[in-house]
């Protein structure tokens, strides 16, 4: 498919999913923005794609967001994609951890899909970048899944407001990830568990019926069919990138 044309942004593009969106949108032909807090991180991806632009953001801070849209220009596709995530057992979640989860998970997605939409000429997409945590309980992360559970509401009311327009707004959904993410919460694993790398893999690995982690490039490629001209009914939608889990 040709994205020759278009103009995608995506949040959190620095590194995991956001980076391999950034390349896959560009090797698709669209015009690529990536945004984030860290700008390094942000220029290494850009400098690698043809005429990709970096453009730093804070999606916790409304002012940072319209700043962000402002520098960025008229974008077709809008895809929130940074996030965050922490564990810890319910009971010992305090208030600074719960509201931190919430407002770069939740918060930070309502932003940049509100002022995605408001700057959208006519046709357009908005793909909000999820979790199986939105659609299932994971032990001793309850802030991130009352996020996303949250993001997934958000998506579902949003689709129906834009459902006479030329706009459609979807999830996407992977379960655990081959990325830096991932990476952190397995050492989580061991350094509470005092356990081998081996058995934290697997203890992740386990909930994809494959046995596998998900990799970024298949969330790449949801994103990319959400959209080509096939996908023009699919909206509402949290697909699930997880190997049957959910």
């Amino acid at each position: 498919m040709s994205l020759s044309g278009k103009q995608v942004l995506i949040t959190g593009g620095g590194t995991g999913v956001g980076a391999e969106l950034a390349r896959a949108f560009s090797r698709a032909g669209a015009r690529v923005v990536i945004t984030g807090r860290r700008v390094e991180p942000l220029e290494a991806v850009a400098s690698a794609l043809p005429g990709a632009r970096a453009v730093t953001a804070d999606v916790t801070d409304e002012a940072s967001v319209k700043a962000m849209f402002a520098e960025a220009g008229t974008c077709d596709i809008v895809i929130a994609n940074a996030g965050a995530s922490d564990s810890a057992p319910f009971h010992r979640v305090d208030l600074d951890h719960w509201n931190a989860m919430l407002s770069v998970n939740l918060t930070g997605t309502f932003l940049t899909l509100r002022e995605g939409l408001i700057q959208m000429p006519g046709w357009g997409r908005l793909i909000a970048v999820a979790s199986t945590a939105g659609l299932k309980g994971y032990r001793y992360v309850a802030p991130y899944a009352g996020a996303k559970h949250g993001v997934i509401g958000m998506i579902r009311s949003l689709a129906l407001e834009i459902a006479k327009r030329d706009i459609t707004a979807n999830a996407l959904c992977p379960g655990f990830l081959d990325t830096e993410m991932t990476e952190r919460s397995i050492a989580n694993i061991m350094e509470k568990t005092g356990g081998e790398r081996e058995a934290a893999m697997k203890a992740l690995t386990a909930t994809n019926p494959q046995g596998r982690l998900v990799q970024p490039e298949e969330v790449s490629a949801a994103a990319l069919w959400l959209c080509s001209e096939g996908a023009a009914a699919v909206n509402g939608q949290a697909i699930a990138i997880a190997g049957g889990e959910v």
